[in-house]
């Protein structure tokens, strides 16, 4: 190792956040967080750990053998990264249900795991958006999760011709499953193989391959679905709401193998940026595997990762802006006391001050303060510090004006745009 530089290039799959980075993912985070919580959702959370038994139960075959990062800690126990949170709160929900308020509205912003092939729209870490609706059973339930996520797409700017709406039900493939009479074995692995339709160049050829006995039916049957009268009456009660972006699309099916009831998800209607935004959908049975009675139960996730390609693609990102407001520009060493006291005095009344800790330029610190993208500036000196005057500029127009410390925070609120 000896003379061998570190790289310093992140894990392959996962991102570093500079600070304009990380002050569009923290755009992202509020605006689901506050959309959530107009809605009476409360915010959990939970450790990125959990036991790898949580997951061979329910999730998906091919994400617990091929896209977990699992390891055996010093322990001896079997542990995951977890790859999605649904079975976290079931676990934390079924924990304590005697007290818990039913009907129960979380929702979370985890980091999640998965080891897969990093392209356009997927890595092997992102930040989702979790929404999660206990204890409702009929349609009340499906019609809050969607108008929920539809919020959040229009808060982030979006118009209903930006994105569209797709359910289905998965009820519609248990139908056809019986009518083909295809074993229950067989019937978890032709539904990941629909959720991957999109991605597949022959979706019939696969499906020959996987169920050579029964592929022909079974394609007979599916392109004579329609949909169901709880699909027909959740578009209805949808429009009623003035949603007018959904649609039936029994295409629809969802990966994980503990949704047993509507799905849906979120699309982007660019030719640009044609994907998935975000889904979800009814998961009743998933508690039934700690041990107690089913609970009606409904939840959907929407990645940070994707939003970002869908804002980036519609124009939508927010511009960035400095946490400071105010650059103060010290000329004399006798001035950086006065300017610390001044910043307290500012930042008192709201105000976010960066004070200028150098020995540069005048003009090189107004280039740093510039180049950071703080909006005004003032330049602390000998006659500053006498008369307790000052000369505070914006920099982007060349405004200025004559403010002291008592008036410069008023100032700063009614030019700030």
């Amino acid at each position: 190792m000896a003379g061998k530089k570190l790289s310093t290039d992140p894990y392959k799959g996962v991102r570093d956040f500079y600070p304009e980075d990380m002050y569009t993912l923290r755009y992202l985070f509020d605006t689901m967080s506050r959309v959530a919580e107009s809605f009476g959702y409360s915010e959990y959370g939970a450790s990125i750990l959990e036991p790898s038994e949580l997951y061979r139960s329910k999730t998906s075959e091919e994400i617990v053998s091929e896209q977990t990062y699992s390891f055996v800690d010093r322990g001896g126990r079997e542990v995951t990264l977890r790859p999605e949170m649904t079975p976290t709160i079931a676990r934390m929900v079924v924990a304590r249900r005697m007290e818990l308020p039913f009907p129960l509205r979380w929702y979370s912003i985890p980091n999640v795991f998965r080891y897969e092939r990093s392209q356009r729209g997927r890595l092997r870490e992102h930040y989702q958006l979790n929404v999660d609706l206990f204890g409702v059973p009929g349609l009340d339930a499906e019609v809050e999760m969607i108008m929920l996520a539809s919020e959040v797409m229009k808060s982030f700017g979006a118009t209903e011709n930006d994105f569209e709406i797709r359910v289905s039900d998965r009820n519609l493939f248990t139908s056809i499953f019986d009518e083909c009479n295809i074993p229950e074995d067989l019937r978890a692995h032709i539904m990941r193989l629909l959720d991957k339709k999109d991605k597949i160049e022959n979706f019939e050829d696969a499906l020959h391959e996987l169920a050579p006995e029964y592929a022909k039916r079974f394609l007979e049957l599916l392109s004579t679905v329609s949909g169901t009268v709880a699909l027909e009456t959740l578009i209805g009660r949808l429009k009623e709401l003035g949603i007018t972006n959904a649609v039936i699309d029994p295409s629809i099916v969802r990966g994980f193998d503990y949704y047993n009831g509507i799905v849906f998800e979120v699309y982007d209607t660019s030719p640009e940026n044609s994907r998935a935004l975000c889904g979800g959908g009814r998961y009743d049975n998933l508690l039934e595997l700690f041990g107690i009675d089913s609970i009606p139960a409904i939840g959907f996730g929407m990645g940070d990762v994707r939003i970002l390609d869908f804002l980036e693609t519609h124009n939508l990102l927010p511009k960035y802006s400095a946490p400071a407001d105010v650059f103060l520009c010290t000329l004399t060493e006798g001035a950086k006391e006065f300017a610390a006291a001044l910043a307290k005095d500012m930042r008192a009344n709201d105000v976010h001050v960066e004070v200028s800790l150098s020995n540069k330029k005048v003009g090189d610190q107004i280039k740093l303060a510039d180049k950071k993208k703080i909006p005004f500036v003032i330049c602390i000196g000998e006659n500053e510090m006498r008369t307790g005057e000052m000369t505070i500029k914006h920099l982007a127009s060349g405004k200025e004006a004559v403010v002291t410390k008592d008036t410069v925070a008023d100032y700063v609120f009614s030019n700030i745009s």
